[in-house]
């Protein structure tokens, strides 16, 4: 039987951590008790414990994020880090980040949260009402809502009056003073983004005077009915000339099907898009009538023959067929569309290994293109059998020389098929 003895006044961090990771290991092992009257006293124990984990993860966070720390590792931001890295999902992410970066501001709720007194989710609700706040209406509508945790409000409840704190402030500043948005010119700009149940997408914002300027000048114009009979209302029109911005205007968007010619000649097997999305047969055929057709010719495996020279950029077809690979960015982990990445040369055109064929071209985004030229030494490649590279990112070296890294490889556990890489010589 292991046993973990901890001096709590004595031990690092890092001791603390290590204890409470082994025993959350061996508790997530156990079984629940088959009594439901002490699942429910171990429940409301455990998560107040998680709660006071959440609280320490915060602290542990905010400084990584204020480091900068993440970009050394090979993430563009500490919100693709916790993604990537940790596996949380966007509004995990986003919710723990906001927690990091608003504890500072509101240092009642945060010593709350510390002692055990606020949950993990008041505290989330609070930081996220405060975030549009300055220094000022940020103190005022922490004392308020910490006022309503006491009076025994759910979190619903706060955030939707966190909300109308925001509306008031505004209201007030259009009012009785200057709006704080002209001095700060860019930075209160804001869009959230939240994607429905049935694939849509809800969009809230706002923007500042130059911004609206932009919004107007570009929007405005494409936003006119487009005739007697057009019966859009203004948003259904603004949302329909933003969609035509957005995909290039007056220009014709250009999608890539993927089909077997059998398919456009009458037969009933699927097309697809880049990213692997399905598309019915007399779909794709629609998509044809309406559009140029360039044959792309698959070899053995369906894999693309060569359509370029050796140049140093890539062809408008080499990129076509490069999207057909890459759903997203070749780095492990990465989410940013093929579509808007950068064509790269796996192993550096620079250094004359690595000409514009495209079995030795991939697709990346600019910051891990940019990234991967500057620090060579920190990736691995390979390639899988299809033709698409893999790059994986190794973590940074401590030290001077040969020092070794610290923490696990960014990778996660390796199958023993694949051994974790080692570092490549610059």
């Amino acid at each position: 039987m292991s046993s973990i003895a901890v001096d709590l006044d004595a031990a690092s961090t890092m001791e603390l951590v290590h204890a409470a990771s082994a025993i959350a290991a061996e508790l997530a092992s156990r079984t629940a008790p088959d009594s439901a009257a002490v699942c429910i006293d171990l429940t409301e124990t455990l998560a107040a414990a998680t709660d006071l984990h959440e609280a320490a993860l915060s602290r542990l966070i905010g400084t990584v994020d204020r480091t900068r720390e993440v970009q050394r590792w090979g993430f563009p931001s500490t919100r693709s880090w916790l993604r990537s890295r940790l596996g949380m999902r966007e509004a995990r992410a986003k919710e723990r980040l906001t927690l990091a970066r608003q504890a500072h501001r509101l240092p009642e709720m945060t010593e709350r949260w510390a002692t055990g007194e606020l949950s993990a989710g008041y505290a989330a609700t609070i930081a996220d009402a405060v975030t549009r706040l300055d220094d000022h209406d940020c103190g005022r509508a922490e004392t308020i809502l910490l006022g309503m945790v006491d009076q025994g409000f759910s979190a619903g409840k706060i955030a939707g009056f966190g909300k109308r704190i925001r509306e008031v402030i505004a209201e007030r500043d259009g009012t009785e003073q200057a709006p704080e948005d002209v001095t700060r010119g860019y930075e209160r700009s804001w869009i959230d983004s939240t994607r429905s149940l049935d694939g849509g997408r809800y969009i809230k914002g706002w923007l500042n005077a130059e911004d609206a300027a932009i919004f107007d000048g570009t929007l405005a114009p494409l936003a006119k009915p487009a005739g007697t009979d057009d019966h859009r209302d203004l948003s259904e029109r603004t949302a329909a000339a933003l969609t035509t911005v957005l995909s290039g205007g007056h220009r014709a968007t250009r999608v890539t099907v993927i089909c077997d010619l059998d398919t456009l000649t009458g037969a009933t097997t699927p097309a697809r898009l880049t990213d692997g999305t399905p598309i019915p047969a007399a779909q794709a055929r629609r998509i044809a009538l309406n559009a140029g057709v360039s044959p792309l010719l698959l070899g053995r495996g369906n894999l693309p023959l060569y359509l370029g020279h050796k140049v140093r950029f890539a062809t408008a077809p080499q990129r076509q067929v490069l999207e057909t690979l890459y759903a997203t960015c070749a780095v492990a982990g990465c989410e940013v569309p093929g579509t808007l990445c950068e064509v790269d040369h796996v192993h550096g055109w620079a250094l004359g290994r690595s000409p514009t064929d495209i079995d030795k071209l991939a697709l990346t985004c600019g910051w891990h293109n940019r990234y991967k030229h500057t620090h060579p030494d920190r990736l691995h490649i390979t390639k899988a059998l299809d033709g698409r590279y893999t790059y994986r990112l190794h973590p940074p070296r401590t030290g001077t020389g040969a020092g070794r890294a610290t923490g696990p490889p960014p990778w996660g556990n390796t199958p023993a098929s694949h051994p974790p890489p080692t570092s490549q010589a610059a």
